[in-house]
């Protein structure tokens, strides 16, 4: 897996679509880690409850099933726009100009197929559980405290249909890339080999001494 660069940005209409999602996408990501920090809270309180009361926190695995979605999808979006998913990079990465740009629009073209499909196979699962007519909405809940889990699938095709977006942004710049040769396209992280990550990395790190 190789690094990447923060995303180039000029005054392009892609590179503002591009900036105007990413905002969406941080807030989701922050989201995310709000959810993850509610997990260390719940366990917290889980174990102390336990341990001083006798009376661990009623339903507890319900909360971790409907945290966890939010955990697993909401931050795919954001980790794609920097180039954070994991990939092998041994052929990509020794690749330059529209060559380097056509195989990552190919990349990229399967990757939205893959995510429209999983896109419609997960709002059809949340809608075999959503019910207006329902109790709570739901046509299903959790084992203990019966909690409505159409919320929490409902998470799954949000989150894809954010990537889609992003997978689509991208496609039009790697294509745009491609026609037009460009060396820097906006909207799509630039690959760096693993020196320049190492070096990038140990600059951060000099920086923030320096700070301190």
């Amino acid at each position: 897996m190789a690094g990447a660069n923060p995303v180039h940005e000029d005054g392009s209409v892609i590179s503002q679509l591009d900036s105007t999602l990413h905002k969406y996408e941080t807030l989701l990501a922050l989201i995310g880690g709000f959810a993850v920090f509610s997990l260390m809270i719940l366990a917290v309180i889980n174990v102390g409850g336990r341990n001083a009361f006798s009376a661990p926190l009623p339903g507890y695995i319900d909360w971790i099933e409907q945290i966890m979605p939010i955990i697993a999808f909401i931050g795919m979006a954001y980790c794609q726009r920097l180039g954070g998913h994991i990939r092998m990079d041994i052929i990509v990465g020794q690749l330059r100009g529209r060559m380097l740009w056509l195989i990552e629009a190919i990349g990229v073209f399967f990757m939205l197929l893959l995510v429209l499909v999983m896109l419609w196979g997960s709002w059809e699962h949340f809608a075999r559980s959503f019910d207006l007519s329902a109790p709570y909405w739901s046509r299903d809940s959790s084992l203990d405290i019966r909690l409505p889990l159409w919320p929490a699938k409902l998470l799954a095709p949000l989150a894809f249909a954010v990537i889609a977006l992003r997978l689509m942004l991208q496609l039009i710049a790697y294509v745009k890339a491609f026609i037009k040769n460009e060396k820097t396209p906006a909207a799509v992280p630039m690959i760096e080999d693993a020196a320049t990550v190492a070096a990038n990395e140990a600059a951060s790190v000099s920086a923030q001494k320096s700070r301190s």
